[in-house]
């Protein structure tokens, strides 16, 4: 089964329910003051909208994209309902033309949330996009599982090559200036798809 169908299946087989809930990720959230009305910002691999959704309400001007049309419908669903207006973009973000829709360099914030879905190499490929797509002072937003989430199983990836460590964010975002990397545990209920104590980590990067 490829990506596509995987979590088109999944998220088709919640109805008219959301895998991960309608809310923003928490550590998101938490950093609303960093986020200013006018910005641009693109979400990566955004799945059903909460996120993507919650910074259009803040009065940036949001782009996402993301593999499954199944989601994609849940969420301009949800955009619809909140009265916002978002680019959606179906599509592989790994595989996508960036450059034939001028989005190089272009956004002040890039934002990859549970984006945890490929290992080392592709991983590497994720990053360099993120790179790519976020303007000189701009940032890159990354939030995800670390090893430790492993024993927990809360959800996430089952590989360890698909999950972040410190070590792997600092030395991938080199030359950048890190404004918050932060390893934690906490409690989470984002939907039935990230529910319980999770292992966690999350950056701010700076380009500069």
């Amino acid at each position: 089964m490829n990506l596509e169908a995987m979590w088109s299946n999944r998220y088709r087989g919640m109805g008219d329910q959301y895998l991960f809930g309608t809310e923003p990720s928490h550590f998101l959230a938490n950093r609303a003051e960093l986020f200013k009305k006018g910005d641009s910002a693109i979400l990566l691999a955004d799945g059903e909208g909460r996120n993507s959704v919650w910074l259009a309400e803040k009065g940036l001007d949001v782009t996402a994209i993301e593999i499954s049309p199944v989601a994609l419908e849940k969420a301009k669903k949800l955009a619809s309902t909140r009265n916002v207006d978002i680019e959606f973009i179906e599509s592989d973000m790994l595989f996508h033309d960036w450059n034939a829709a001028s989005f190089i360099a272009k956004f002040d914030w890039v934002i990859g949330i549970f984006i945890q879905f490929v290992g080392r190499d592709g991983m590497a490929q994720q990053f360099q996009i993120m790179k790519d797509l976020t303007r000189p002072g701009g940032r890159v937003l990354l939030h995800g599982y670390t090893p430790e989430q492993l024993e927990y199983k809360t959800g996430g990836p089952s590989d360890i090559n698909n999950l972040y460590t410190s070590a792997l964010l600092a030395e991938a975002f080199s030359g950048w200036k890190v404004e918050e990397l932060i390893k934690y545990e906490a409690d989470i209920c984002e939907g039935v798809g990230h529910n319980g104590h999770s292992a966690l980590i999350g950056m701010i990067a700076q380009k500069i």
